[in-house]
């Protein structure tokens, strides 16, 4: 008997070796005893929806969206994740946080493991648009927000949501890294409570025939929400918001 799929994935990218999906918010990748409540994991489904065994290349925090990679075999998972610690694939991501950000920043701020050890840990961020709202979150009569698109260097648990909460400029929604004010504030104001932090760019050399392979992942719908009722240009994402494949 035929398994009934309850929900579709976003396909990106897809050849012999691997598989890239866009990962919504609130998706957890796989089982995980941290969320015991979740019934549905992003690699139960990709499984599922492509028909064969899945290798999760790499994570993205539940809350996070965006491109999430697998591979068909262990080889290939093996090769891919070799390329991810040795810092050969380039990631990016989209975020709305507090406040004007500086135009270019690189937060170089090491980052405790889960062992307790401290690591070097490396994000740099560009700011693409900002916007000035006439509502109130806190002492001021307007509040600010800064789109940015982010690069990290380093790959540490959770490095880009403690990064922007050491800078001061936390990512709206973010719990519990964020601004439990901001956060208040827009799910009273917006019903918004998803965290605006989106994998949106992925580029690497592929394992088998060594050419470049680019992902590019649009935004979700309730990020494209925020950004029209925070009155951002969208046009500022250029084709972040596109779908590409390479």
């Amino acid at each position: 008997m035929e398994r009934k799929q309850s929900k579709q994935l976003e396909i990106l990218y897809e050849d012999e070796f691997l598989v890239a999906i866009n990962k919504p918010h609130g998706l957890l990748v796989h089982k995980s005893n941290i969320a015991k409540d979740a019934q549905e994991f992003a690699l139960q489904i990709a499984r599922n929806q492509i028909g064969q065994r899945l290798y999760p290349v790499h994570r993205l925090d539940r809350k996070t969206s965006g491109i999430l990679l697998f591979a068909k075999d262990k080889s290939t998972n093996s090769l891919m994740q070799q390329a991810f610690s040795k810092r050969l694939v380039q990631k990016q991501y989209l975020a709305i946080v507090r406040g004007y950000t500086n135009n270019k920043e690189s937060i170089d701020y090491p980052l405790k493991n889960f062992k307790g050890m401290m690591q070097p840990s490396l994000t740099n961020f560009t700011t693409l648009n900002r916007t000035e709202i006439s509502k109130s979150s806190g002492t001021f009569a307007t509040s600010r927000y800064s789109l940015i698109k982010i690069h990290p260097i380093t790959g540490r648990m959770h490095q880009i949501r403690k990064h922007m909460a050491h800078i001061m400029h936390p990512i709206i929604g973010d719990r519990p890294h964020g601004c439990n004010k901001q956060n208040r504030f827009f799910k009273e104001t917006f019903n918004m409570t998803t965290m605006l932090l989106h994998a949106s760019n992925l580029s690497f050399e592929h394992p088998r025939d060594k050419s470049v392979t680019q992902i590019s992942a649009r935004i979700h719908s309730e990020f494209q929400r925020m950004l029209f009722e925070l009155g951002f240009d969208s046009s500022s994402l250029g084709s972040d918001s596109e779908n590409t494949q390479t």
